[in-house]
């Protein structure tokens, strides 16, 4: 029995979101919220928003599940699609970044039924 819950598009590096999943993979459910409601990062409420996701999708899936036996099975972040954009640079050339985006997953399981 597991849940799943994604966020697609978010505005922020994966690399930097990584930071954060990475906290959380492998903990309880209810640890892992703690953890996420301490963590000082700008992407921090959004994982926990996921996570939050996947714990009400895992209720709605099977009725007989046991919320407090939940663990985060596995959590991870792919690289979205990159904005490109210019920036102005000295004598009317303009200098190309990119704005990039990830998608972050969250699932969660009982205790016995990770892989």
């Amino acid at each position: 029995m597991e849940a799943k819950a994604e966020a697609r598009y978010i505005r922020i590096s994966p690399q930097k979101a990584r930071l954060v999943v990475d906290l959380i993979r492998g903990q309880k459910a209810g640890d892992a919220l703690n953890v996420l409601r301490g963590t000082n990062k700008r992407i921090a409420p959004t994982v926990e928003k996921v996570l939050q996701s996947a714990i009400a999708n895992a209720q709605d899936q099977f009725e007989d599940i046991d919320v407090d036996a939940l663990i985060v099975s596995e959590a991870y972040v792919n690289d979205g699609p990159r904005m490109k954009r210019i920036r102005p640079a000295p004598m009317g050339r303009a200098y190309r970044y990119q704005r990039r985006l990830a998608h972050i997953v969250v699932k969660v399981a009982e205790k016995g039924q990770e892989e």
